[in-house]
């Protein structure tokens, strides 16, 4: 039975040579693609990560003991932490304006107590990025981010509470890494 082997040969052949096309497509096209937020492997390359790092993000101002405030501090370490890694900026070569804002507002209301069942929890927040050399302001944008929370029951106030929190915390992250992207947009086209 000679062509059974024949055919079991045929089989592995063309199932070794699709493989080793797929690998060979592959090994081609590994060198084209670049990382977008990594340094080159070389101390010279000049890559986004470097033009990032070299952001100061200036402190945010709100008023003093509101709520408010509590989201700009925690909008203002998330953009550190996604710029400069948190270790701040290296020799600035751009400063980061940020101005935010805080709201929630309610979806689901119970028929039978009148209380909240679901909010909303949103950040606002206008940023401009300026050249420190020029003084000149080279971009300015706005983002926003609405995150959505359940409350358990009327009686666990501070379950409410620390909802609401955890909300804003995960709609800042948004908004962080918002504006992250479109400063590195800004590295990358220049517009």
């Amino acid at each position: 039975m000679w062509w059974r082997e024949y055919r079991r040969h045929r089989h592995f052949l063309a199932a070794f040579s699709r493989l080793a096309i797929v690998f060979g497509v592959a090994g081609l096209s590994g060198g084209c693609f670049e990382p977008l937020y990594g340094n080159h492997g070389s101390v010279q390359s000049e890559g986004i990560y470097a033009k990032l790092n070299a952001v100061e993000i200036a402190p945010i101002d709100t008023p003093k003991g509101t709520p408010a405030q509590r989201v700009a501090v925690g909008l203002r370490n998330a953009l550190q932490f996604d710029l400069n890694g948190g270790a701040g900026a290296n020799a600035p070569t751009h400063r980061l304006v940020v101005n935010v804002g805080a709201s929630q507002f309610t979806v689901v209301v119970n028929p039978q107590s009148g209380l909240p069942d679901a909010e909303v929890a949103g950040v606002a927040a206008t940023y401009r990025l300026v050249e420190i050399a020029t003084g000149k302001t080279v971009l300015s944008d706005s983002t926003f981010s609405h995150v959505d929370y359940d409350i358990p029951g009327p009686q666990q106030f501070f379950v409410q509470q620390r909802a609401r929190r955890n909300a804003e915390d995960r709609a800042l992250k948004v908004v962080a890494e918002t504006i992250r992207n479109r400063l590195a947009s800004y590295f990358v086209a220049g517009t």
